[in-house]
């Protein structure tokens, strides 16, 4: 497949000949509903098909996916489904077994096409299926191909860090919110609350109450608990500073501190096993990174760690599938969007039609190359200085020249080499 989207646009469309039957399917939890046209979207049966989410269901619309083969003398299949949420991974793997082409339709698409029949915005099951098989008819679909397995595993990995991180903040956000309330003083004394010191002490005084008639030598004992060099210069300057803050702490300090102190008690105990947790998904990570032989190309982009790695790999799958780094943006919603019409201009956008996960981490990871690695550094500071681009207008520039780079560095077999990156940008 071209990487040029009208080139794209009709290949997808040529491939749709008239011996193929299309079918669209609007995926649910337990029952689904399936529709059937032919190449023109012309529909070939009076009434649609539900099949349950069991194998027995998956059978039936095999069986009556034969059976409209037959009648209408037809070879090829083509079976379009919208990615809405995991309802859609059995069915699909199944019918990739069966050696059934299945194809997705954005979402957003069916919904901007529902009205095209019946010119009304009505919407229910059929409907949607048959605007699944319409548009898919036309060519507004992408392929759905399993990956390797190595890259399989990455993505379920990944998914999993994904939501203990997205906890592991919700937990810190609640544990900066119980500071605020009862000791709003302490993250003058302890910048980082989740330093081994500081941790010490939310588990031995955790409010204000708790260090009052305390002397330094009593706090230093009591961090002894929780870790090995509690004293030294560095420990005595801190107790004597929390000893400070508590005596004149406006926390509250209500008859319900005691509640207060066991529901922090459980953050913290919460906060370092998923801590703990991450730490291993981390050097799972890595390991199975390992497996992975174009890894270890693009750890030759200094900067680009394991996790940004394994997060780019694990959304856009292997890199060999791409032709170009457009392709790459466009999987991630990175692409830009024009409004354009007659003499009027609008403003250009990211599309932002792409999987939000890989987007957000090809945006991290830039913003991380450009601090640590002197090619993007040079880059940016080129972009802002010379340019005169906005920083955030580099950082987007940059973004598109990482995913050529690492598309180009896949394709040719290389590592990542400045000074050809430095040369391709003067030219």
């Amino acid at each position: 497949m071209k990487f040029k989207q009208t080139d794209g646009q009709n290949q997808r469309i040529e491939r749709i000949t008239t011996s193929h039957l299309i079918i669209g399917i609007d995926m649910a939890k337990e029952t689904h509903v399936a529709q059937a046209t032919n190449y023109r979207g012309i529909v070939l049966t009076s009434q649609h098909l539900s099949f349950k989410n069991t194998l027995q269901g998956f059978e039936k619309l095999q069986r009556w996916i034969e059976g409209l083969l037959l009648k209408h003398r037809l070879k090829s299949i083509l079976i379009g489904m919208e990615p809405t949420g995991h309802y859609w991974y059995n069915l699909a793997n199944w019918l990739l077994k069966k050696n059934i082409e299945v194809v997705l339709v954005n979402p957003a698409t069916t919904k901007r096409n529902k009205e095209n029949r019946d010119n009304s915005p009505s919407k229910n099951d059929p409907k949607d299926a048959l605007v699944i098989a319409d548009v898919v008819s036309r060519g507004y679909y992408y392929e759905y191909t399993r990956q390797a397995p190595q890259f399989q595993r990455l993505r379920t990995i990944m998914s999993d860090r994904e939501f203990w991180s997205g906890n592991s903040i919700r937990l810190q956000n609640r544990l900066t919110r119980w500071l605020d309330i009862y000791f709003p003083e302490y993250t003058s004394v302890f910048k980082d609350w989740s330093c081994p010191r500081s941790m010490a002490t939310l588990k031995e005084f955790p409010s204000p109450l708790d260090l009052q008639g305390k002397s330094t030598e009593e706090v230093i004992t009591g961090w002894r608990n929780h870790m090995r060099r509690a004293a030294g210069t560095t420990g005595i300057q801190k107790a004597a500073e929390l000893l400070a803050k508590a005596a004149q702490s406006v926390g509250e300090q209500s008859v319900s501190l005691q509640e207060a102190k066991q529901d922090l008690q459980r953050l913290i105990e919460e906060y370092e096993r998923i801590t703990a947790m991450l730490d291993q998904i981390e050097q799972d990570v890595a390991t199975l990174l390992g497996e992975i032989p174009l890894a270890n190309q693009l750890r030759s982009v200094k900067g680009l760690g394991t996790i940004y790695i394994a997060a780019i790999l694990s959304g856009a799958g292997d890199l060999k599938q791409y032709a170009h780094g457009r392709q790459l943006l466009r999987k991630a919603g990175l692409n830009l969007a024009e409004s354009k019409s007659g003499m009027r201009t609008g403003q250009i956008i990211l599309s932002k039609r792409g999987d939000a996960a890989l987007r957000k981490y090809m945006y991290m990871a830039t913003l991380t190359l450009v601090g640590t690695n002197p090619v993007f550094r040079h880059l940016h500071e080129n972009n802002v200085q010379v340019k005169h681009m906005s920083k955030r207008q580099s950082v987007f520039k940059l973004i598109g020249k990482l995913a050529r780079i690492l598309v180009g560095m896949v394709q040719q077999d290389e590592l990542f080499t400045p000074e050809k990156v430095v040369h391709m940008n003067a030219a």
